[in-house]
C-alpha cells in the first residue's frame, strides 16, 4: 500500500478540486479549517467535520483512510463530479468515468456500511436577500422566546446536548469560534431550543448549520434563527453559504432568499475506517457486513 499523507500546503491540491463550489474544501484549501490528505499528485481528500471530498485520479486507499487524528465513526463521501443532474434533478446526466470509479470504490469498499443519499446545494448569489423582509421575519418570534447572538454561555450550551452540537463543534474551543464563526440561538427561558449558526468558515464566510429540538419544531424557529444569522452575516461582509440535507432545507432556503442549484449523490458511512489501519496507511475494510444503524439526518432540521 502507498502512503497517505496530509498536505502541509492544502493549496498543493487547488486543482484537483478545481471548479468546485463546495465551502467546505474552500476551508481546507485556505488551511482556515479541515485537512488535506492525498495518496499522489493526481488525487486528494478534502475533510472537515463530518464530510470529506473525493477528488482527482480515483483511489481505493484514499477512499478507505481513516486519519489517525478522526475519531468519527460516521462519514460523508462527496465523489468528484457527482452533482451532474438536470437543475431540477430530475434526470440524471451520464455518469462520467471518473464520478463512476470514485463511486464504485466506495461501495466496494464500505459495501453495506456505504448508504447512498441525495443532497441539494443551493445557488451561491451574492446581494440576493431581501433585507426587509428578514428584518420582519424576527418581529415574528413568539413572546415565549429570546433571540441571541451565539457567545460563550451559549457555545457552551450548544455543546452539551446531541442535537445542537452541530451549531459549533467544528471549532476547537470558544476563542476560535469567537474569531472565526458566528451564530444565532432562540432560548425559553435558560434552554436553547433553536440555533443557526456557522458549521465551518472559510474566508469571506460561513457554511450553514440550522437545528431546532425535536419539541419546537414547526414554530417558525429556524426561518427566525436563518434570517438573523443572514443578517448578521450581511453586516460583517460576510456569505452565509447554505448546502441542503433534504427538500425541507431547500424550501427554507428558499423562503429565506437561495435559490436552488442542483442535486447531487453523496455516501453516508456508518461504521467510517472499521478495519482499517491508523497508522498514517491506508487499508481495507474486512468485508463483514455491518448492523442496522439509525439514519442520521445531517443539516437542517425545520
Amino acid at each position: 500500500m502507498g502512503k497517505i499523507y496530509k498536505l502541509s500546503n492544502p493549496k498543493d491540491a487547488a486543482d484537483l478540486f478545481a471548479g468546485w463550489q463546495e465551502t467546505l474544501i474552500d476551508s481546507c484549501l485556505q488551511g482556515v479549517m479541515g485537512e488535506i490528505y492525498a495518496a499522489s499528485s493526481r488525487s486528494a481528500m478534502a475533510m472537515l467535520g463530518d464530510f470529506c471530498f473525493l477528488a482527482g485520479e480515483p483511489d481505493a486507499e484514499l477512499v478507505a483512510y481513516k486519519p489517525e487524528e478522526c475519531d468519527k465513526d460516521f462519514m460523508i463521501m462527496v465523489p468528484q463530479d457527482s452533482s451532474r443532474r438536470e437543475p431540477m434533478g430530475n434526470r440524471i446526466l451520464p455518469d462520467p468515468p471518473q464520478k463512476l470509479s470514485w463511486e464504485k470504490l466506495i461501495r466496494q469498499i464500505y459495501g453495506d456500511k456505504a448508504r447512498q443519499v441525495t443532497r441539494y446545494a443551493i445557488k451561491k448569489e451574492e446581494h440576493i436577500w431581501d433585507l426587509d423582509r428578514l428584518r420582519e421575519a424576527l418581529a415574528g418570534l413568539p413572546p415565549e422566546y429570546t433571540l441571541r447572538l451565539i457567545d460563550k454561555e451559549l457555545y457552551r450550551k450548544c455543546m452539551e446536548n446531541d442535537w445542537s452540537r452541530d451549531l459549533v463543534a467544528q471549532y476547537r474551543d470558544y476563542e476560535q469560534y469567537r474569531k472565526l464563526g458566528l451564530g444565532a440561538a432562540i432560548l425559553q427561558g435558560q434552554e436553547i431550543v433553536a440555533g443557526a449558526s456557522s458549521y465551518s468558515s472559510y474566508e469571506g464566510g460561513i457554511e450553514i448549520e440550522i437545528d431546532t429540538r425535536k419539541d419546537h419544531r414547526r414554530k417558525g424557529l429556524a426561518y427566525i434563527c436563518g434570517a438573523r444569522l443572514i443578517l448578521e452575516c450581511c453586516s460583517r461582509g460576510l456569505y452565509p453559504s447554505w448546502d441542503a440535507q433534504n427538500l425541507q432545507s431547500v424550501a427554507l432556503a428558499e423562503k429565506l432568499g437561495y435559490h436552488f442549484d442542483h442535486a447531487y449523490t453523496a455516501y453516508e458511512i456508518w461504521g467510517y475506517g472499521s478495519g482499517c489501519q491508523r497508522t498514517g496507511k491506508a487499508g481495507y475494510l474486512d468485508g463483514k457486513k455491518s448492523g442496522e444503524v439509525d439514519k442520521y439526518e445531517k443539516g437542517t432540521i425545520l
